[in-house]
């Protein structure tokens, strides 16, 4: 198990039944990066990934 796992699967436990936006997400993302400036390019990364999720394989 990745010490990230432990994170998600709190997130899952404590927050599972919530829906949130995208905008939401996005909102939190920033204010994460701007307290914590060392994790910009992670979670530019993560996001980038998370827009990209339905793109064809084949562009």
């Amino acid at each position: 198990m990745y010490f990230t796992d432990r994170g998600i699967e709190e997130l899952q436990a404590r927050r599972g039944d919530e829906e949130v936006t995208f905008a939401w997400l996005a909102e939190q993302l920033s204010t994460f990066v701007d307290l914590n400036p060392d994790f910009e390019i992670p979670v530019e990364r993560l996001a980038t990934w998370l827009a990209r999720l339905d793109d064809d394989e084949d562009e």
